[in-house]
């Protein structure tokens, strides 16, 4: 049987379903159509049910319930692993940053719920592929941006300043983790193979961990921009013991989340 999955080229994402996709754990009869897209391009086909099972942003998550199904493992969850919001220069007093142009990474991102839940007045928003938004900033075409992933590591080597780290904020007003990136599977895949397929990526990133710090082929070849140190920086950042199972911790913040989503969009 073959069911297409999705998910992003960045190292965590790679680094988790390298021994499912590439055979170095055994899937029985079960195969895959594997596409790598950007989170926010993966959230809008999901939202189209495009994908039997794909990576979202939880931003996304309350959307979807009626045609997903949230697996165990796989995703991004932690503390400290939050969005920042920067800009190129200081700004004294946050409030300023209601009148800003912002860029942001997806509409349906938990990068922008996180935001908007920090800056509930901020309305003029400009929504951008996470790795155009550095960029933007630099050359002014907006006031600040919110940056995820990669872009943590590299933005002050820039010149840029931090203006809030979103996640913290997150983690203090909520105490849970963040939840950034969950797997999801179509409702129309019968519960058992649900399990199945949970099982299996489960296993693909307990492999991944057992031969780590080792960096396969196949996470540096979707990462030719990155340095190697950068890549285990991203991969140490974002996958941890909630991307083996998310526990009670993991189901909190998801809820949280959810409930967060509710008051922003009553």
């Amino acid at each position: 049987m073959r069911l297409t999955l999705g998910f992003s080229p960045c190292p965590n994402d790679t680094f988790i379903f390298d021994a499912l996709v590439n055979g170095k754990i055994d899937t029985g009869s079960l195969t895959f159509d594997v596409v790598l897209e950007d989170v926010q391009t993966l959230n809008e086909w999901a939202l189209a049910g495009k994908l039997a099972i794909s990576k979202i942003s939880y931003g996304v998550w309350p959307l979807l319930q009626n045609q997903y199904s949230l697996l165990e493992s796989g995703g991004a969850l932690g503390k400290g692993v939050g969005p920042l919001l920067i800009s190129k220069k200081p700004v004294a007093n946050l409030t300023e940053i209601d009148q800003m142009r912002i860029a942001v990474p997806g509409i349906n991102t938990t990068a922008h719920m996180l935001f908007s839940m920090a800056f509930p007045n901020a309305q003029i928003k400009q929504f951008m592929v996470f790795h155009e938004i550095e960029q933007a900033v630099i050359d002014e075409r907006v006031d600040a941006g919110v940056i995820i992933h990669e872009n943590r590591f590299t933005y002050q080597d820039k010149g840029l300043v931090k203006l809030m780290d979103l996640g913290e904020n997150w983690e203090q007003s909520l105490q849970c983790p963040i939840p950034l990136g969950g797997i999801v599977v179509r409702n129309d895949v019968e519960p058992s193979l649900r399990e199945k397929i949970n099982g299996f990526i489960k296993a693909s990133v307990e492999y991944a961990f057992a031969n780590y710090p080792t960096l396969s082929p196949y996470v540096k070849q979707h990462a030719q921009e990155m340095s190697e140190a950068v890549m285990r920086k991203h991969i140490d950042l974002y996958v941890n013991d909630y991307s083996i199972g998310l526990g009670a911790d993991g189901h909190k913040a998801v809820n949280a989340l959810c409930k967060v989503y509710q008051d922003i969009h009553q």
